[in-house]
C-alpha cells in the first residue's frame, strides 16, 4: 500500500473518508464492512498482480460484498453475473461450475478483483459512484499500467471498457467483452474465451497461468 500513500493524502481522498464517516454517523448501512474495503489490495499486493478483473461497485445486499469484485463470501449464493462468469469458464476451459462464489483463491494467485467504487449503501447500487472512489481506482489502474508489464486487464461492459484509456496496450493485454449480467451476457460475454486467452498470454510471457478451479 506504500504506493497509495500519495493518493491517501490528497484532498479528494480526505473528503471521501469524511463522506463515509458522515454516512455512518447517520446510521446508513455501508458495504463491505470497514476491514474489507481494501480486501482486494490486501489479498493481491501490487507486485503480485498478474491480471485485473474490473467491476463497477460492490454488491449491495446483506452479506454479499467482501471487497473483491464479482465475488461473494463462502456460503452466499453466487449472484447472476457470477453465475455467467462460471458458465463462461465451463465452456472456455472445461471447469465444472463451482459450488462457491468466493473468488479469494483467484485473488491469492494474482487476480486483482478491483471495483471502481470500493463502497456502496445498502440496497442502493452506485450510491458511492460520485464520492471520489473513481479518482482513486483510476489512479491504481494507471499505476499498474505504468509500473508493471505484461498484465491482463479484463474489461466487461461499457463502464469497464472506458477504462482502457488508462492502460498502455503496448505493455499489457486488454480483453474487452459485454458485461456478464443476464441483461447483456448474450451480447458477447458468453463465448468471449477470456480465461483461456489470459492464460495463453501469461504463459507466453513466462508468467505462471491462473488455476481457475475454485
Amino acid at each position: 500500500m506504500a504506493l497509495l500513500k500519495e493518493e491517501f493524502n490528497k484532498p479528494y481522498f480526505k473528503q471521501l473518508v469524511l463522506h463515509l464517516k458522515t454516512e455512518k454517523e447517520q446510521k446508513k448501512v455501508i458495504y463491505p464492512s470497514g476491514k474489507l474495503i481494501f480486501n482486494a489490495f490486501d489479498t493481491t499486493p501490487f507486485q503480485k498482480v498478474k491480471l485485473v478483473i474490473l467491476g463497477q461497485d460492490p454488491y449491495h445486499g446483506p452479506g454479499q460484498a467482501h471487497g473483491l469484485s464479482f465475488s461473494v463470501p463462502a456460503g452466499i449464493a453466487p449472484p447472476p453475473s457470477l453465475l455467467n462468469i462460471f458458465k463462461e469458464l465451463q465452456t472456455d476451459v472445461g471447469l465444472a461450475v463451482p459450488s462457491t462464489g468466493d473468488l479469494t483463491p483467484w485473488a491469492r494467485q494474482g487476480v486483482f478483483l478491483l471495483n471502481a467504487s470500493l463502497t456502496v449503501r445498502q440496497a442502493e447500487p452506485m450510491s458511492h459512484a460520485q464520492i471520489g472512489w473513481a479518482l482513486f481506482t483510476d489512479a491504481i489502474i494507471r499505476l499498474l499500467s505504468e509500473k508493471r508489464e505484461n498484465l491482463v486487464f479484463m474489461l466487461w461492459g461499457k463502464f469497464a471498457k472506458d477504462k482502457s484509456t488508462l492502460i498502455d496496450e503496448r505493455k499489457h493485454l486488454i480483453l474487452k467483452a459485454a458485461h456478464p449480467s443476464p441483461l447483456s451476457a448474450h451480447q458477447g460475454f458468453l463465448g468471449c474465451k477470456h480465461f483461456s486467452a489470459a492464460n495463453q498470454y501469461l504463459v507466453k510471457n513466462g508468467i505462471d497461468p491462473i488455476d481457475w478451479q475454485l
